[in-house]
């Protein structure tokens, strides 16, 4: 798989992405029906069934059970595997050829099987659907007045120049289907500009999302079990004036930070990307930035591009967690992952300008609560484990 700078931080292969959203459109109406059909039959047989098929598979030889987590596990694997632990709950992660993430978890005779991260054990609800879907995400919140971006949803480059001389400037583009900022373009002014974001974003999906770029910071909110447990800042790689050094003194003495060597936390790199961002704002490495004056060296978050996190849970505001439960509350999910952007958590959403929700994510990053670089470590995987298995609950 050719390396592609705008898939960092975790690389995919662009024409089996297109083509999944592609084949997943053009069959949901068949996929829909056949839900109807065999909804229930389908989801006993899947209980029932899962768990022989890994035992078979092991016992052919074709697949494996690891006890333990491994370099190529996510540190979210590794952020409910540790709690699994502490509370004496068995976890294996099955591995056939390249596929894994599916795993096995045992406490005091109950077994059962998931993937990705555990759940309860009941029906799947209806939003899971289209959850991931952001421009479905988009119609479905506006109709219930939550605030998201305005914009749309465009199958070729006319509807996107339609779509971007209607809505407000700077915008955005990013593909319909996708987490962790894969083809993503922030900051768009021109019709130029658009096209280059919308050409990266098409690469993914053949739907494009262009929308209004909103004010603030981006922040992740984890709810389980339609509750609000937790919320942590993201932040782009980047440096704070202080009026006295360069950009490159205090990004050479941000890069000594201890936490930046690994294996969460990675340093700030300067490349053609980083000049690109650096350009944008009017300064050079060789500048002075004025004290408090923020300077980014990429558009995105990503710890593995240099980003940082911290744990601000405590300092949400009560009206932004009400916000965010309505969402709970909505999509009837047991674990959903919010990404919103507002420029101040600790005041009322609906006093902030331009703020809005921008994407959910059906498997999100525990672990982001668990390892930030700033503020307190957040158990989330221990609320999850909590609702999944309430007997292994450690006071």
């Amino acid at each position: 798989m050719k390396h592609c700078k705008d898939c960092e931080p975790a690389q995919t292969i662009h024409w089996i992405a297109y083509t999944s959203v592609l084949i997943g459109w053009l069959n949901q109406p068949f996929l829909n029906f056949m839900e109807y059909v065999f909804k229930n039959p389908a989801e006993a047989i899947s209980r029932k069934v899962s768990l022989p098929f890994i035992k078979t598979m092991v016992f052919l030889k074709l697949g494996h059970l690891s006890d333990k987590p491994d370099e190529k596990d996510t540190w979210r694997t590794k952020a409910f595997w540790d709690e699994a632990e502490r509370r004496g709950i068995k976890v294996r992660e099955f591995h056939l050829g390249p596929i894994r993430d599916i795993f096995i978890a045992k406490y005091n005779g109950k077994t059962i099987s998931f993937d990705g991260l555990p759940r309860p054990e009941k029906e799947n609800t209806k939003s899971l659907q289209w959850m991931d879907n952001k421009g479905t995400m988009k119609k479905k919140f506006q109709a219930i007045k939550l605030p998201v971006a305005d914009g749309g949803v465009a199958w070729n480059r006319f509807q996107a120049l339609n779509i971007f001389g209607k809505i407000r400037k700077p915008v955005i583009t990013k593909p319909n289907l996708g987490s962790r900022s894969r083809h993503t373009m922030i900051h768009l002014e021109t019709p130029e500009d658009l096209m280059i974001g919308y050409r990266k974003a098409k690469k993914l999906s053949p739907f494009v999302i262009v929308e209004e770029e909103l004010n603030g910071y981006l922040f992740r909110g984890t709810l389980i079990d339609g509750k609000l447990v937790g919320v942590v800042k993201r932040d782009q790689p980047a440096i704070t004036g202080d009026g006295v050094h360069t950009v490159r003194e205090l990004w050479e003495e941000e890069n000594k930070r201890p936490e930046r060597k690994g294996p969460i936390f990675h340093p700030i790199l300067i490349d053609h990307e980083a000049e690109v961002e650096l350009a944008r704002q009017g300064v050079t490495m060789e500048s002075i930035p004025e004290k408090g004056k923020v300077i980014t060296f990429s558009q995105k978050t990503s710890r593995g591009c240099g980003g940082t996190t911290t744990e601000l849970t405590e300092l949400t505001h009560p009206e932004n967690i009400i916000m965010l439960e309505r969402i709970g509350t909505f999509l009837e999910n047991p674990i959903v992952g919010v990404d919103f952007i507002i420029e101040d958590i600790t005041k009322p959403w609906f006093e902030e300008q331009h703020c809005g929700i921008i994407e959910l994510n059906s498997l999100p990053f525990i672990d982001l609560h668990h390892y930030p670089l700033f503020g307190k470590p957040n158990n989330v995987a221990g609320k999850l484990w909590d609702l999944v298995i309430p007997e292994s609950k450690i006071d």
